[in-house]
Parts: C-alpha cells; structure tokens; sequence
C-alpha cells in the first residue's frame, strides 16, 4: 500500500464527513441523538462486515493472535473514543449551531500532536505547527463563527474533540501492528452501535417508526459515514502519521460548507473562500514540507 492511494482514501473520508455532516443534523427531526448513532453504526457494521469476510477471512484469526492483549486494547480504547465522540458531536447539534461546531470541533487537529507527545513521547515535524495555524483560522473563516453565539452546546463539541482526536491517534497506532482495516472497522462500528443502543433505551425513547422517518439520513450517515469512512481511515493511517492525518481530515469543513451551499443553498461569502484556500494550503504544506527536507538531505 503506497502514500498516494493512502492519500487518496483521507480525501475520501474527507468528503464523506463533510457531506455527511447535513445527514446528521437533519436526521435528528424526530429521533434522539444516540437513537440516531445506534441506527447509523448498525447500518455501517451491516455494510462492512461482508467484505471483511470476503477479503479478510484467511487473515483475521493469525492477525489477532499477533498480540491479543494489544488488538482488544486499541478496539476498547477506540470504540469508546468514537462513541463519546460522535455522540457528543450528536447532542451538540441539538444546542449549538452548524457555525459553531465546525470551528470547535477542529480543535482534534492541535489535540493530536499535543496528545501523541503526552501519550508516546512522540515529535511532529516543525512544519505541523504553522499547518495547524493556518487550518484553525481556515476553519474560523469558514463558519463565520465571528457572527456566532457561544451556546452551551460548545462545551460537548469542544469535549467531543478530545475523543477524535484518541480515536485517529490509535488508528494509526493500530495499523502500525495489524493488517485487517476492514473487519476491524466492522467490530469498531458494532462496539458504538452497541453502546448507543443501551444509552438510547436509558436516556431516551425508542420508536421504531420515527427511526423510519430518518431512513434516509440513516442510511447515508451509516452507509458512507459510519461504515466505509471509517474503514477508509485505517487504510489512510497505514502510510499517513496521525498529525498530518488530522490536518487533512479536517477538510471535512471545506466539504461540508460546498454541500451546505449545493444542497441547503447557503452562500459562501468572501471569508469562506478564504478560508477554504488556508485550509488546503495547511493540508498541502503538512504533506509537503517533511517530503522537501528529506529531499535536501540526500
């Protein structure tokens, strides 16, 4: 597996976040947010999991017995990141606006490189730092948060971000020892699913009819998002660090403010502009800059 196509499958996910993000907000009409997370992980386990029996079968049995104790430590760690994550990012929408969310939930980008020395000891390259710069005001530019409210719902997508930023650090940590993105991607979603179907039934009511209602943004949010998203994502951190793979997933932003302007006719005005630009030139300088250096060296 080469950069380039790991390259391409962040992009991906990207667009498929961003996108994913106006299926999340409308999908919450008639259902609660765990109701909601429970339904779109079960869609994506179900989407996912023949094609892990398919290509990963032979493999799945040796590649857990490679350390066991680490394989069930990353799922635990990781399912309950992306648990608290997504359904914190969930209740959010129903406190805070789209604005607002965008530009905090971006905080995972500085998170990570902060958490990765914390946790592991672990240097980034110099040249993540002025990329982060550049992609939190990119974001700021694009949510026209300066025209925003701070609402109480900011406080769960700042929290929230903690719990992204865990889950792209252990992916990658993950697929530095295990070869099976695609069965793992399956159990990943089963473990959310499971958990938000038991707090759904404790903080919440459960009617199967109003789950109907929000079919179709079930479905996109768990086909796409919950299911072959989070399956790209770990074969986009086999090539790609955890830093400069937070910096370019959060191009979900860019994404999602081109759909807004597509589908919910939303005008972009100078400052998004603006600031999509900023957060593609941090994504082309993180990507860049360390390739140039080694290039000098040699």
């Amino acid at each position: 597996m080469t950069k380039s196509f790991s390259l391409i499958c962040a992009l991906i996910i990207t667009f498929i976040w961003g996108t994913a993000f106006i299926a999340q907000d409308t999908g919450m009409d008639n259902i609660g947010p765990l109701t909601f997370n429970a339904a779109r992980f079960f869609v994506g386990f179900f989407t996912i999991l023949p094609f892990a029996l398919i290509f990963e079968r032979k493999k799945i049995f040796t590649e857990i017995q490679l350390n066991r104790k680490k394989f069930f430590k990353y799922l635990f760690i990781m399912g309950i990141s992306l648990f608290l994550g997504t359904s914190l990012q969930q209740a959010a929408l129903q406190y805070t606006n789209v604005a607002n969310a965008a530009f905090f939930t971006v905080f995972y980008v500085p998170l990570v490189p902060i958490l990765l020395f914390f946790i592991y000891s672990q240097k980034v390259h110099w040249s993540i730092w002025p990329s982060i710069g550049l992609c939190i005001y990119g974001v700021y530019l694009l949510s026209n948060f300066s025209d925003s409210e701070i609402m109480k719902g900011d406080a769960l997508v700042i929290l929230c971000s903690i719990f992204w930023a865990l889950h792209i650090i252990f992916a990658g940590k993950f697929m530095e020892t295990f070869d099976i993105p695609i069965f793992y991607s399956a159990l990943q979603g089963l473990l959310v699913a499971t958990l938000s179907v038991i707090s759904s039934y404790i903080f919440e009511d459960i009617i199967i009819s109003n789950i109907l209602l929000e079919s179709y943004s079930i479905i996109y949010a768990g086909v796409l998002s919950g299911g072959i998203a989070f399956t790209l994502q770990m074969f986009a951190q086999k090539n790609i660090e955890e830093a400069p793979a937070a910096i370019i997933y959060s191009l979900e932003g860019v994404f999602a403010a081109i759909a807004a302007w597509i589908i919910l006719e939303q005008i972009l005005n100078i400052n998004n502009i603006v600031g999509c630009f900023l957060i593609l030139i941090a994504v082309i300088f993180s990507q860049l800059a360390p390739s140039i250096k080694k290039t000098n060296y040699k």
